[in-house]
């Protein structure tokens, strides 16, 4: 780990939060704010990268019903976190929304605004009805 203040990681680990929490209680808002407007999300698991930017991801979540709504229990995880520099930082998080079990890696950087998200490249791990 690059030697990063305390203060450093607890802003980190603060909009970590808040990107659990808007999927969570599908917040617009929260989400806006812990992404920068310039970031893009990726994923390959149909055969083809898909890339979607945040503008479209945001409607989707707003669209969507929250699995707060629905009294579902939270499942949220950080699995590591890649300090690239004090400012720039990957951010390796699990977490479920509804039946679907998401992993994501998330590019984060510091500036005027905080820690943002300009990266995500997520994976579709597994259907909960899928499970033995």
């Amino acid at each position: 780990m690059t030697n990063t203040p305390s203060d450093s990681v607890s802003q980190l680990m603060a909009a970590v939060q808040t990107y659990f929490d808007a999927l969570y209680y599908c917040d617009v808002e929260k989400l806006n704010s812990v992404f920068h407007p310039a970031s893009s999300l990726f994923d390959a698991d149909n055969g083809s990268v898909f890339v979607e930017g945040i503008e479209s991801f945001s409607n989707d979540v707003g669209g969507r019903e929250s699995p707060a709504s629905l009294n579902q229990a939270r499942e949220d995880e950080v699995l590591l976190v890649d300090w690239l520099s004090p400012v720039s930082a990957v951010v390796k998080i699990r977490l479920r929304a509804h039946k679907d079990i998401f992993v994501d890696h998330l590019g984060f950087v510091k500036g005027d605004n905080g820690w943002q998200i300009v990266s995500k490249i997520w994976h579709l791990e597994k259907l909960l009805d899928e499970l033995p």
